[in-house]
């Protein structure tokens, strides 16, 4: 069996002109995953400034979701989309300035902590997805550094907890958790990718204890990494939803 059907280039996406382009480069469901990391980091905090908060998740969503995307679509067009060159590039570099803007905005909150974490922030996105310093965040463990770890303790430090609060080892635990799943969601999506960018054909039989056997196809292959990859991306935002409604003041 070959499998040789063509498939899309990612389970979120779809075909029909340009606002399906933008909806595929955007990839929803993993913004939201990566953005709940924020939302994390954020419930862990001894007070949660609601007002901050909703800035850093608005400045990873453009970070995260529109720049390193759209420059990760640019950059050998992983997903095949229409949109041109010029409109990538015009939506990472306005995302990544207003997304910079508003970790600047939030410094009277914050304190000065925040600048090194916007430049981070910035190298990350412009290093990763472009694969600058010869590709050396552009690796697994990159991934998950950038988008796991990075989003989780910006959204603690975000609320600038006291450098002794007790609460900073458990901040620590997230950190490395979102940092595990995203390990993890790399392990899944790497070969999810290989099959529908990359692999034209598939063969061979499963043979099972009881004589009976099952064809390998592409969509066997699949079912099981994007099965995966959809629950934990509704898991994540439902647990960070769940740890800042327990947050919200009591009336």
């Amino acid at each position: 069996m070959t499998g040789t059907d063509s498939l899309s280039p990612a389970f979120y996406a779809r075909h029909g002109g340009a606002r399906w382009d933008w909806w595929t480069v955007l990839h929803p469901p993993y913004t939201l995953w990566h953005l709940s990391y924020v939302g994390v980091g954020a419930a862990l905090a001894p007070h949660v400034d609601w007002l901050v908060l909703g800035a850093a998740v608005l400045a990873f969503a453009l970070a995260v979701g529109v720049a390193a995307h759209a420059l990760d679509e640019w950059n050998g067009r992983p997903l095949g989309t229409g949109i041109s060159g010029r409109a990538l590039w015009t939506a990472a570099v306005v995302s990544l300035a207003a997304a910079a803007a508003l970790g600047i905005a939030v410094l009277p909150h914050t304190g000065l902590v925040l600048i090194p974490l916007v430049v981070a922030g910035i190298v990350l996105v412009l290093g990763y997805n472009l694969e600058l310093f010869g590709g050396v965040l552009h690796t697994d463990l990159g991934f998950a550094l950038a988008w796991g770890a990075f989003p989780a303790a910006v959204g603690y430090v975000s609320q600038a907890p006291p450098l002794n609060s007790p609460n900073t080892l458990a901040a620590l635990l997230a950190v490395i958790a979102a940092t595990a799943l995203s390990a993890a969601q790399r392990r899944l999506s790497t070969p999810a990718r290989m099959l529908r960018r990359r692999t034209v054909g598939v063969t061979g039989v499963v043979e099972f204890s009881d004589g009976s056997t099952m064809p390998l196809t592409r969509a066997a292959l699949l079912q099981p990494l994007d099965g995966a990859l959809r629950l934990l991306s509704y898991a994540m935002p439902a647990v960070a939803g769940a740890l800042l409604l327990a947050r919200l003041p009591h009336w």
